[in-house]
């Protein structure tokens, strides 16, 4: 048997290893068009910023290992340029002499990957106007980084890439402002959520403009110059595209394979092609969501590898299936900590699902433990409790506890399970009640009708005359910024001036997170009084109120 494999880094690679492990007679050929067969990616903004100091860090794989360890031929410098499936063969380029020979197969494995987005905007194929996809462009903008003396970089998207790379250009006391053409950084954020980064961008001196698309690209006195939608200008000494990826999927078009609607190499559930002697894996391939079983494209590392995997057991002859993408991803932006997993409300939203949803405050650990810090985490979840995607940002704990509700949707576990679920904890760790518990029994609480509850964006549309906004917290806390029209009876005199509370209006309670409210609400409910608690608290309010602005 004789294995084509097109492209390495996290799909081709993991592909070719694991084939290795299960069939020791296979013939393996890996084609790389580039220096190098893997590489951490997703460790590239790092050293630019000087993070990661040693290059070498970078290099997962090296063809002299791959073929010492797994016994692979791999052949560097050289790019597939057609497959000719009629005659089971490709045809290769080697990239350095321009030599072109025929190699035929039994299989491919297809991992061409990604390519980062350069739209036709005037300009863009300017000098000084770098991508970050290879270590061939990380080499490119570290040397000019350092040996340009730039003073002032513009980053255009404000993903993943985008933030990751603001941060560690800014690392170097180089002035940075990041672009964003939608109205919110970190798209698989909900905007509510992703004003919290907004806040702690602006507070480390990086300058952020959303909602401002990028008409084009000019040189000015030796400065990149561009222009927005607004028409404001704006220029730095170099500009870095971080707009997204789309799948790198001419060869597979040409091939006559079939594609997805986003130019995604279409893959059953064994990732193999429209032709059953190609697989494909990685960014290239269009997979199903997870949470809807909807056909989408989620580039990530992770799934390239379990992908890899998988085609290589199906080639061996396991019968193995990916069971779909459900996009969790987690990023480092300055201090803090951003992840997501599943879907989220914009998601659910517009494909007509059915949710609910809950934001609940708590400590990374035990509040008595010295250096506890707050995790915002947003729930999502139907009317029998599944979940269907969550958010989390804070700084120190975000990783652990958005892993257990990733594993938790795998699972399909409900809202009620994660009240159950015994996690470790000791006081510099967790509290008795992790947050992942507490996220858990705050939607338990509205799906069982234990409390009611209202959204930030709904508080605009109440009638004032029907409705007493009642703020909870300390009279300080309500001074220092409360929501206008609410009037303040703290928590703990609720009880005594429940007289001062009319019983013919609904009551909308809220605290600075909700827990408060929570105790207030219940009080008031079994009082007789018509009750809905903000959730999120007036935290939230703010955060989506900006978000709106």
């Amino acid at each position: 048997m004789k294995v084509l494999v097109i492209g390495g880094v996290a799909g081709g690679a993991s592909a070719a290893a694991r084939l290795r492990r299960l069939n020791e007679d296979a013939q393996i050929v890996m084609f790389e068009r580039g220096e190098y067969i893997s590489f951490a990616n997703c460790g590239l903004p790092y050293y630019i910023g000087g993070t990661i100091r040693d290059r070498e860090e970078l290099l997962v794989q090296t063809p002299a290992g791959m073929d010492a360890r797994f016994n692979i031929d791999v052949r560097i410098n050289s790019e597939v340029v057609k497959i000719d499936r009629q005659a089971k063969a490709v045809q290769v380029k080697n990239t350095k002499t321009g030599e072109t020979y025929i190699e035929s197969y039994d299989y491919i494995v297809l991992s061409p990957g990604a390519e980062p987005v350069r739209p036709a905007i005037p300009g863009i194929d300017g000098q000084n106007i770098f991508s970050l996809r290879s270590l061939d462009d990380t080499d490119r903008i570290s040397l000019y980084l350092t040996q340009a003396r730039v003073n002032s970089v513009i980053i255009v998207g404000g993903g993943f890439i985008g933030l990751e790379m603001a941060e560690n250009i800014h690392a170097l006391g180089t002035n940075v402002t990041v672009v964003e053409a939608a109205s919110q950084v970190m798209a698989p954020l909900d905007p509510e959520m992703a004003s919290i980064i907004y806040r702690h961008i602006n507070d480390k001196g990086v300058r952020l403009l959303l909602s401002q698309g990028v008409t084009s690209f000019a040189d000015e006195n030796g400065l990149k110059k561009l222009t927005l939608q607004s028409g404001e200008v704006i220029s730095a000494d170099a500009v870095i595209l971080a707009i997204g990826v789309k799948p790198e999927s001419e060869l597979a078009r040409e091939a006559g394979l079939e594609l997805g609607e986003r130019g995604t190499v279409r893959v059953n559930e064994y990732m193999q092609t429209s032709d059953s002697s190609i697989y494909s894996v990685g960014d290239v391939v269009e997979v199903v969501d997870f949470v809807n079983g909807n056909k989408t494209y989620i580039p990530l590392a992770g799934p390239a590898n379990r992908q890899g995997r998988i085609a290589a057991d199906n080639i061996a002859g396991r019968k193995a299936a990916y069971k779909g993408t459900q996009g969790t991803s987690i990023a480092k932006v300055f201090d803090l900590v951003v992840a997501s997993t599943g879907n989220n409300e914009k998601t659910l939203t517009r494909l007509g699902m059915s949710y609910e949803k809950s934001y609940t405050v708590n400590a990374s650990h035990a509040g008595y433990y010295p250096g506890a810090i707050p995790i915002n985490i947003k729930l999502l979840f139907d009317s029998d409790g599944k979940i269907l995607g969550a958010q989390a940002v804070g700084i120190k704990g975000v990783d652990k506890r958005i892993d257990v509700l990733a594993t938790a949707i795998r699972a399909g576990l409900t809202v009620y399970d994660l009240e159950e679920l015994e996690l470790a904890y000791a006081p510099p760790f967790s509290s008795a009640k992790d947050p992942v518990n507490m996220a858990g029994f705050v939607a338990a609480n509205i799906l069982k009708g234990d409390m009611d509850v209202i959204h930030w964006h709904e508080i605009k549309d109440l009638d004032p005359n029907k409705t007493i906004l009642l703020d909870v917290r300390t009279s300080k806390e309500y001074s220092d910024g409360h929501i206008e029209g609410s009037v303040n009876i703290p928590v703990d005199d609720i009880r005594d001036r429940i007289s001062d509370i009319p019983k013919d209006k609904q009551i909308v309670v809220y605290c600075q997170v909700g827990l408060r409210a929570y105790v207030a609400a219940r009080v008031l409910m079994q009082k007789g009084f018509s009750v809905k608690n903000l959730s999120g608290g007036y935290n939230i309010y703010i955060l989506g109120i900006e978000s709106e602005q």
